[in-house]
């Protein structure tokens, strides 16, 4: 608990003074401006790849109570990750400008979050398609 606190904590000082170096330079020097949002973005990835681990080892004791070869757990992970690299792709684009870019990345994101998710909605209307007597249509 302690530990995710100090996380926290640097990974807002990071942003907090990466935006404070990046803003007066943004104006005369939009590329250095840009390398330090960037330094920042990777620093706090680094950092959450690290909080990461926790995350699944929590996710591993799951597994072993839905069995190994579940599809949930992998479709989760598929998920994350997918929301995480869409989210960053598109604040980075939107930060130099290119709010169309941004958007085209978090609309292909949106699209492929759907793509993962099929094999649980199929599943899910297995089980509903079980409860409906007769069957539909």
């Amino acid at each position: 608990e302690k530990n995710r606190r100090r996380d926290m904590e640097k990974v807002v000082m990071i942003g907090i003074m990466s935006v404070l170096l990046a803003i007066p330079l943004k104006k005369d020097k939009p590329e250095f401006s840009m390398l330090i949002i960037l330094t920042a973005c990777i620093l706090i990835s680094s950092l959450a790849v690290w909080r990461i681990r926790d995350l699944l080892r929590y996710l591993k004791t799951l597994q072993k109570y839905l069995g190994s070869g579940s599809i949930y757990i992998k479709v989760l992970f598929k998920m994350i990750a997918v929301t995480y690299m869409a989210e960053l792709g598109a604040n980075l684009c939107r930060d130099a400008g290119y709010g169309a870019v941004a958007g085209q990345i978090e609309f292909f994101g949106k699209l492929m979050l759907l793509a993962v998710s099929l094999p649980v909605l199929s599943a899910l209307f297995e089980v509903l398609l079980q409860f409906v007597p007769g069957g539909i249509g």
